[in-house]
């Protein structure tokens, strides 16, 4: 970047301070933003890969001596090196800063910096020392100008944060490393502690999560990545094993603001969870006859067990909030009218709707033909909705379309299909859940797509497909299917699920609402502030997104409370510090898939024991079974502590 004049981010030295023009240019990954908010420019970075220097008015002496001191208040304290050593550290930048350093402090660090880089047990030590070593080696005449004129370094203001590989990557933002290391700990309660500070649905999350925490978990450069979700999963199952309620209530008084909450989703619950412990008066909306959403009515009891999704809605509710079940805004109360009686809104519907084929039939209303997200709808209400079927073909590639072959062979379904346009490499389902319907016998039709309905006297008899190869990318990345021409052939089936994609249901919003759609047809809502075109009302989840996994929508469920918070009480409704350090540091490459630990592997990764192929698909049971305690342990004692610190000089 252009505006750069040093850095040695990555180990990439660029040194633009001198009046010759150097041979190479800043690293030409290193994307670092311009600003931090609107009006505040980043004149510098310190942090885990080095040091990046925009502006030469900033004091590298004083940064060096912040730095330090947020590495040291950071630091477990756990292993000598780091505790003892970061404070020692910190007190002779602090002293060479205040202008008291003495001539021998410059090396003096420099040995210690590199005993603690070396020697400590955790990625606080061995990366915090990394842009002090750096400022040692590369600007040697600012600290000695400090020491020998004993002058004070010029003040800097500065920010920092603390982020983990995994933390950088997960929608709900939540302390892996610490609730990890709580479970090692035995400390099992202040681990779901850690948890709920941004999710309140921690075993369901622990079961169906999507887990990108486990692709950028450092572990994996040694081995295989810690269970992230299991142990989420563990410290959950934990607290209703031993029968143990949270302690958390919503503080309110009669004269709260009031909140509606439209649809009580992951997104709604999570939401109004939140504004429910922050004082507000919170009423949740649902037009089915019992919570969850898409989690409740979509996602196999197999999967989320119906009891362990309940109990964490009573925590919800607990915590304050008041459900009303049954009522569908637009029917039996206008939208218009909620919002005239709250001071906000949130409306946080899911996608339960399904998406055409676009084959010929599909408009007939055939008997036997019937949309992925009904059919799990009626699976999980306790109905059959075709008990005469018993040949079943499901079309798509995602999570519901896999979730509604395994169903079909726990209600009785023996001959079971799933018909994919592309190859199995593209299927955007859960590569676990994909394995688990292989070991079920589901059998898979890659590489080939719908174009008519077959039916007799008004029933689907079965379904002609063509035959499809893999062209160039489309707009998704994935190879566009062609289809082959004369490559027809049809599949018998009398039950034919279309699971292609979802849609959220508008039509509970009139035009006078001024509640403005985006051209994809979402809520036009902002990514940073969740605020639509009317003012105090916020939303997020799938009618934001679309279709989108749970644990984004329980994320941007508390963040948007967070936003309804600061409209609510008057200030300014922007992103947080948090979250624009979040964006900052996702441009700066937290985790190198290709680091070379230089340790050798050890406890492999505890997989969670399941019911045989044959024993589960006749059943509804839970697939697997949780961790135990000596197991959960040695499992979290597999992590690594991969955090690490970065700062920014702010002008």
């Amino acid at each position: 970047m252009a505006n750069i004049i040093f850095s040695s981010w990555q180990n990439e030295l660029f040194d633009g301070r001198g009046t010759a023009a150097p041979d190479n240019g800043p690293p030409a990954n290193l994307q670092l933003a311009a600003e931090f908010s609107p009006g505040e420019r980043i004149k510098a970075l310190m942090g885990w890969d080095g040091i990046v220097l925009r502006d030469d008015d900033v004091d590298i002496v004083d940064m060096c001596a912040k730095y330090a001191e947020a590495v040291q208040q950071e630091s477990c304290g756990k292993c000598f090196p780091c505790r003892v050593g970061t404070r020692i550290v910190a007190d002779w930048l602090k002293k060479i800063a205040a202008g008291e350093g003495k001539e021998a402090y410059p090396g003096k660090i420099r040995d210690l910096a590199l005993s603690i880089r070396d020697g400590s047990k955790c990625s606080i030590g061995q990366t915090g020392m990394i842009p002090i070593l750096d400022a040692l080696d590369y600007f040697p005449q600012a600290f000695a100008a400090a020491i020998t004129e004993q002058k004070k370094a010029r003040e800097g203001r500065y920010r920092f944060s603390v982020t983990a590989p995994c933390v950088s990557v997960c929608p709900s933002n939540l302390d892996i490393p610490r609730y990890v290391e709580e479970i090692r700990e035995q400390r099992f309660a202040a681990s779901l502690a850690t948890i709920r500070q941004g999710v309140c649905m921690a075993g369901t999350l622990g079961r169906v999560c999507i887990h990108p925490c486990e692709s950028n978990c450092r572990r994996a450069n040694i081995d295989e990545a810690i269970s992230i979700k299991w142990l989420k999963r563990y410290v959950a199952d934990y607290e209703m094993e031993k029968n143990r309620h949270p302690e958390i209530q919503g503080h309110h008084h009669k004269d709260a603001k009031k909140v509606a909450v439209i649809g009580a989703g992951p997104a709604g619950l999570s939401c109004a969870y939140y504004l429910s412990l922050m004082g507000y008066r919170v009423t949740i909306f649902e037009k089915l006859p019992e919570p969850g959403g898409m989690a409740a009515v979509g996602i196999p009891d197999y999967r989320l067990p119906r009891a362990i999704l309940h109990s964490e809605v009573e925590i919800v509710r607990e915590a304050g909030v008041e459900i009303r079940y049954g009522v569908e805004i637009g029917k039996e109360i206008k939208f218009a009218d909620i919002r005239k009686d709250h001071d906000a809104v949130f409306i946080g519907v899911g996608a339960q709707g399904s998406s055409p084929m676009g084959v010929e039939g599909e408009e007939k209303n055939y008997r036997g033909f019937i949309s992925g997200v009904q059919y799990l709808l009626d699976i999980n209400l306790g109905r059959d909705p075709y008990p005469e079927g018993k040949k079943v073909v499901v079309v798509g590639g995602g999570n519901v379309a896999i979730d509604c072959v395994r169903s079909s062979f726990r209600i009785g379904k023996p001959d079971v299909n799933l018909v994919y346009r592309r190859s199995k490499a593209e299927m955007p389902a859960d590569p676990a859940e994909i394995k688990d319907a292989e070991e079920e016998k589901v059998n898979f039709h890659y590489l080939c797509n719908p174009t008519k309905i077959l039916e007799k006297d008004g029933k689907v008899v079965g379904v002609e497909c063509i035959r499809m190869e893999l062209g160039e990318p489309d707009q998704s990345g994935r190879r566009r299917p062609v289809p082959v021409p004369g490559s027809e052939f049809v599949i018998e089936t009398d039950i034919l699920i279309p699971a292609i994609g979802q849609k959220v249901d508008y039509s509970f919003l009139e035009e006078a609402d001024g509640v403005k759609l985006s051209k994809r047809k979402t809520v036009d809502a902002d990514g940073e502030t969740f605020a639509t075109s009317q003012a105090g009302v916020f939303a997020s989840g799938d009618c934001v997104t679309g279709p989108d996994v749970l644990v984004r929508a329980t994320g941007n469920g508390k963040r948007a409370a967070e936003k309804i918070d600061l409209f609510l009480t008057g200030n300014k409704v922007e992103a947080s510090i948090d979250e624009r350090f979040r964006t900052l540091f996702s441009t700066l490459g937290v985790y190198n898939k290709k680091e070379q630990l230089g340790v050798i592997g050890g406890r492999k990764r505890a997989h969670l024991p399941m019911l045989d192929p044959e024993e589960r698909k006749r059943t509804f049971e839970e697939v697997e079974a949780g961790y135990t305690t000596p197991v959960a342990q040695g499992e979290a004692a597999r992590c690594l502590r991969c955090y690490r610190i970065g700062m920014i000089a702010l002008g």
